[in-house]
């Protein structure tokens, strides 16, 4: 599974969920693939282990600089105070839908979905995310499924960092076949 030419885009904001932000990234790069880190709004970005302050890790460009043409693929740690500030950024939701429509793959986990519901592309998909935004996504048109991955066309969804290795198998998979 020769993924090395594909180039992959994690937007994050500060106060995500550190596991699912560092073991994508380093599946990621162990298969060989570029993997540029966006921050939503800073370059400064925290982390977080659960409730408690991680680490702290720096973006290599920033959203208003990206473009989605510049990338294979899309990945969404979650965590619910970066995936809150990731939701109300219009230029987040223009990207979420930018990579959807275009076909490309899009990984989201956790609390990452709700940026995939204030992107108004949930509607007819199912997916799953933690289990306490499954109401967002319903009410959004979404079908929820307590599963560890959920793959709707180019949408790969998972709940909580102990899918992580569903999670990443997925995205792999979805990129050598992209």
């Amino acid at each position: 599974m020769d993924v090395s030419a594909k180039k992959v885009a994690i937007l994050v904001d500060n106060y995500f969920e550190q596991p699912e932000f560092t073991e994508p990234l380093a599946a990621l790069k162990k298969a060989g693939v570029a993997v540029t880190v966006v921050g939503a709004s800073t370059k400064n970005l925290q982390g977080l282990q659960h409730v408690d302050k991680g680490e702290v890790f720096s973006a290599d460009l920033l959203l208003e600089d990206a473009s989605s043409a510049d990338y294979d693929a899309l990945v969404l740690p979650g965590g619910a105070i970066n995936a809150d500030h990731l939701r109300m950024n219009p230029k987040a939701q223009a990207w979420v839908r930018e990579f959807i429509d275009e076909g490309k793959p899009l990984a989201a986990i956790c609390h990452a979905p709700w940026l995939l519901v204030s992107a108004d592309v949930v509607d007819g998909r199912t997916l799953t995310s933690y289990h306490t935004i499954q109401d967002d996504i319903r009410n959004a048109g979404g079908q929820w499924q307590d599963q560890p991955v959920i793959i709707d066309d180019n949408l790969i969804t998972s709940r909580q960092p102990d899918d992580l290795p569903q999670f990443n198998d997925a995205l792999l998979t979805m990129l050598a076949h992209s």
